[in-house]
């Protein structure tokens, strides 16, 4: 058996009380106050489901009552039917103003307000039925959004474990790189230039897609991969083509899920992480902004960590020395206001690096 609606009525004439109690006690529950203090006293313990509010009415008129009643959120929602002898517009204007969904005039019809009331009630029913719709639809949305974030995840460390099982060190190389990245955004997120573009979202999508920015060296061949020393000029050219070959990978991806997915910025990276400001970069020469901002800020990371990483072919450098020649690179290999951003986040990388130094 479904319960019976519960109307507070609020008046401070005794007639007036009576005549709605007798019209609608047989059909719903009803609380009685006489003034608007006594409401507000009373609500505080119960939530009815529509209040009749008189507006005229000492210590409290009901415009105040109504006031009080939309501050509370959780009372706000409650209709609320005007009742008054007045019948000027402005009157009306105000209490609609004032979130009252309804206005009926003394002398009370009964007729007309019993049906105000199953009216009112209806459509707070309805609006109750589609707020609950809209959370269904907002947490079906959310769970959702989670799945996706875990299938990105998923599918990065799948093909990042791909290209640690040829190329042994890229794995602490991306939790490094895959953390100064983030450094790098942060702190240009607190400019002026950058803060449209550097979104917390942005920011979070650069930390997930940074780890596949070598993912193109699946493509290179082993001998040049895993050689215990430096490239010949052969090699190298053909090494600098694992931009193009992760490029190529990631836009088969895409073309299957979308523009609009992780994919798109790892690609962005991936082809653009060896550009240099002055233009002298592979695969494309791009120059200055012509160069996309990921690929700026990977620029910088990658070249930090191969700088302070032991490799067979050269020792460790110091955070110093590999600071001293990023800081010469400003202008012409890397972005001078990325730089900055290292230097002010020069602490922070330090303890990166320290963090992760026994792999190093």
């Amino acid at each position: 058996m479904n319960r019976l609606k519960t109307i507070m009525i609020v008046d401070d004439t005794e007639m007036n009380l009576m005549i709605l109690v007798e019209a609608l006690q047989d059909d719903y529950e009803l609380i009685v106050a006489m003034n608007g203090l006594e409401a507000i006293e009373l609500l505080e313990g119960q939530k009815p489901d529509l209040i009749l509010l008189d507006i005229m009415m000492p210590h409290m008129n009901g415009y105040e009552v109504l006031i009080t009643l939309k501050k509370n959120s959780a009372l706000e929602h409650i209709p609320v039917i005007l009742l008054s002898s007045r019948t000027d517009r402005d009157s009306k204007t105000k209490g609609f103003c004032l979130g009252a969904v309804d206005y009926v005039t003394k002398p009370i019809e009964i007729i007309d307000v019993k049906i105000r009331v199953k009216t009112q009630l209806r459509f707070e029913e309805a609006r109750l039925v589609l707020e609950n719709q809209k959370n269904v639809l907002e947490e079906r949305v959310k769970q959702r959004t989670l799945l996706l974030e875990r299938t990105n995840s998923a599918a990065i460390n799948c093909l990042v474990s791909l290209l640690e099982t040829r190329h042994p060190e890229t794995g602490e190389h991306i939790k490094r790189t895959q953390k100064y990245i983030k450094e790098l955004a942060l702190e240009l997120q607190s400019t002026d230039e950058y803060r449209e573009v550097l979104t917390n979202d942005y920011i979070k999508l650069l930390y997930k897609s940074a780890p596949l920015h070598d993912i193109g060296k699946v493509g290179v061949s082993d001998s040049i991969v895993l050689k215990p020393g430096r490239l010949t000029a052969e090699e190298f050219e053909e090494m600098k083509k694992h931009t193009i070959y992760g490029g190529e990978s990631l836009a088969m991806g895409i073309k299957e899920i979308g523009e609009d997915s992780f994919l798109t910025l790892a690609k962005e990276i991936v082809l653009s992480h060896h550009e240099k400001w002055d233009g002298s970069g592979y695969p494309l020469g791009l120059a200055k902004k012509e160069i996309p901002l990921s690929g700026r800020l990977m620029a910088l990371c990658d070249v930090y960590d191969a700088l302070i990483t032991k490799r067979v072919y050269k020792n460790a450098f110091s955070h110093e020395e590999a600071k001293k020649i990023i800081l010469e690179g400003s202008g012409t290999h890397f972005d001078p206001d990325i730089v900055d951003a290292f230097i002010k986040r020069e602490a922070n990388f330090i303890e990166i690096m320290e963090k992760y130094r026994d792999s190093i």
